[in-house]
């Protein structure tokens, strides 16, 4: 077995995916209010046209990115966070815009994203890629896969 120089072992691997989600943004007044988030992805995968994107996401929009995946890939896709049913209660003393809730569902979103982008064969969904790189989700898409470079 080959010795791993140090240029080896501090090369940049040879594939990788690395998403954030961050920077949570609160918008609005009253029933119109929600939260999003900021979406950034590295990447030097070739199914994937852009190797840096940055996109804002609400809620919703994962929620529909799990129903696609759910509906078109043969993967089993794993739980979204919890909704904060409790939290919009007229009687609850905390929100769905309290720093922590915020902050536990970034994390839980971060956490889903990453094991939902992970496999290889949701990398080559149509709404894995529009969901993670385009500036707006288009719903009147046609699923399908997103084929690589020859």
């Amino acid at each position: 077995m080959a010795t791993q120089t140090l240029d080896d072992a501090y090369a940049p691997p040879a594939n990788f995916l690395e998403i954030d989600v961050c920077n949570p943004q609160t918008h609005g007044f009253g029933r119109a209010r929600y939260t999003d988030y900021e979406i950034r992805v590295k990447t030097n995968l070739p199914v994937f046209k852009l190797k840096e994107s940055q996109v804002r996401r609400r809620f919703s929009e994962f929620d529909w990115l799990r129903q696609e995946l759910e509906r078109e890939s043969k993967i089993l896709v794993p739980p979204l966070p919890g909704k904060a049913w409790s939290r919009q209660m007229p009687w609850s003393k905390t929100t769905m815009f309290d720093e922590d809730f915020i902050e536990e569902r970034r994390e839980g979103l971060e956490d889903f994203i990453n094991k939902v982008s992970g496999h290889p064969l949701a990398q080559n969904e149509k709404s894995l890629h529009m969901f993670l790189q385009d500036p707006q989700i288009d719903t009147g898409y046609t699923p399908g896969k997103v084929r690589g470079p020859k």
